[in-house]
């Protein structure tokens, strides 16, 4: 159940938005086995004076068409998931409109005891929900 926050510059259309969330929770269901229904998306837009994303020494230049995206995740998965991720994350985004020299990603991971969904409670931890990764508590 990741937490994706998606950082862009304010112009794109509701639709554009719309399609760019999507392609990225298609690519974390299809990449790292995310279910459908387990969606947490903070999509912000800037002024484009607000998002300065240089190219990192790598010799191409980003548009106003970047998005910045971060996931915050529970660990646990390899290196070869988190390629598949920014691999599929790509692919998919490119069909949403965004350009591979637009895309920047920060993935972060953590563990069950820092999630909460609400009332004050850390449901992994209390055995609410399975941790995703391990087999349900008494198997």
């Amino acid at each position: 159940m990741p937490l994706v926050r998606l950082d862009m510059v304010r112009g794109r259309s509701p639709d554009q938005v719309r399609a760019i969330a999507d392609a990225v929770q298609e690519a974390l269901v299809e990449a790292l086995g995310i279910p459908a229904g387990d969606r947490f998306q903070i999509v912000t837009q800037h002024e484009p004076e607000e998002i300065i994303a240089q190219d990192a020494g790598l010799g191409f230049d980003r548009t106003s068409g970047i998005v910045i995206i971060q996931v915050f995740t529970q660990r646990g998965r390899d290196t070869a998931d988190k390629q598949r991720l920014y691999r599929t994350l790509a692919d998919r985004l490119e069909r949403a409109g965004v350009a591979g020299e637009d895309l920047f990603l920060g993935y972060t991971e953590n563990g069950p005891e820092d999630w909460s969904f609400g009332f004050g409670r850390a449901q992994y931890v209390d055995g609410d929900l399975a941790i995703p990764g391990r087999p349900p508590a008494g198997t």
